[in-house]
């Protein structure tokens, strides 16, 4: 069979690896001056409130690439910058790209990642307007920075939150936690084997979760189209328990949310049951689901409960009141912030 050509990026250096990766990108937002190709990008809002925000991955703590195609972790990457302009009531407007890669991958690779980065612009209406790029000893290193826009009294922030408030979310939970572990169980059954096959039949949800996540801006967008601006709002990314703790925190509130009413699709419950893990727990501590938790004032029930997509899970309280599951049996157990933790190891 003929071998995939190889270009190795040493023969290119950094400014021919960034001529290449960003040729023929075209800006499609008014508000896009200037884009790749000088010291900085030149944006333009007017009236508009701009909003910033930025992730970094990590080789080997953040994704695993024994599983990790390189053009789904590029849509991933861009997509949950898309999402915290989302969870602020934004729209992402641009984004800027800088890489660190090891001797390890070649010019091809970073095309592939580029691609998935590409796709995701080119799904969310975003633009590629700068970015850096360096040499890595530990593999790759993601950095993307989001820039979006939003109308100044429609942005929601994570300290809104009232007494009484419904607490809502989007689609539903612990799916993405899901294919991680099935990634990572079909990982270990591969180690050593040269003639392998992962088990991923009836699971493509999970992987799809984990692999392809979207940022909700269908949900942003319906929330506006009835008329509804949250008191608070923030994407799940380290899970419901931490996500909701923050909220609370910030807001000096307390919370009740009910297992029985947090969503949980079917194929996220059949792998928490073959791999005997609680499903519950899996669903509030997860993380990586990127829905949206928000919260809006008792009145506006009948209005967000017509939403397709949303759910109502519970409701705020006093501060007084901490913060709990109510179980199916009534009982209340105290939340806590178990989710992903980067710097814990």
């Amino acid at each position: 069979m003929e071998e995939n050509k190889r270009t190795e990026i040493s023969t290119l250096g950094e400014f021919g690896l960034i001529e290449r990766l960003t040729a023929e990108m075209p800006l499609v937002n008014e508000s896009s001056c200037k884009g790749v190709g000088d010291d900085a990008a030149v944006l333009h809002y007017g009236e508009k409130e701009t909003l910033v925000t930025t992730d970094l991955l990590l080789e080997g703590v953040h994704f695993d690439l024994t599983y990790v195609p390189l053009a789904h972790l590029g849509y991933k990457a861009a997509v949950v910058n898309f999402s915290d302009i989302y969870a602020m009531n934004g729209t992402p407007k641009q984004i800027t790209v800088s890489l660190g890669v090891s001797k390890r991958f070649s010019v091809e690779d970073m095309e592939q990642l580029y691609a998935g980065i590409r796709m995701a612009c080119a799904n969310y209406n975003v633009d590629i307007v700068g970015g850096d790029t360096t040499s890595s000893m530990t593999g790759l290193t993601i950095s993307i920075t989001c820039i979006g826009e939003a109308d100044k009294e429609k942005i929601v922030y994570r300290n809104g939150a009232q007494e009484n408030d419904l607490v809502c979310v989007s689609g539903d939970l612990g799916a993405a936690y899901m294919g991680l572990q099935l990634l990572e169980r079909e990982k270990v059954a591969f180690a050593g084997q040269t003639d392998f096959t992962p088990e991923f039949g009836g699971k493509e949800y999970l992987l799809e979760r984990q692999l392809k996540p979207e940022a909700r801006r269908d949900i942003v967008a319906s929330l506006a189209q009835a008329g509804i601006v949250p008191t608070a709002m923030m994407d799940i990314s380290d899970g419901l328990s931490s996500e909701l703790l923050h909220i609370c925190k910030q807001s000096n509130v307390g919370c009740r949310v009910y297992e029985e009413r947090i969503p949980i699709d079917y194929q996220t419950a059949i792998m928490a049951e073959e791999l005997n893990m609680n499903l519950v727990t899996a669903a509030l501590n997860g993380g990586e689901d990127y829905e949206l938790l928000f919260t809006v004032p008792l009145s506006m029930h009948d209005a967000v409960s017509a939403i397709p997509g949303v759910k109502v899970i519970g409701h705020m309280t006093a501060p007084s009141l901490g913060s709990y599951l109510i179980a199916r049996d009534g009982s209340e157990i105290q939340l806590r912030a178990q989710g992903w933790n980067p710097l814990s190891e």
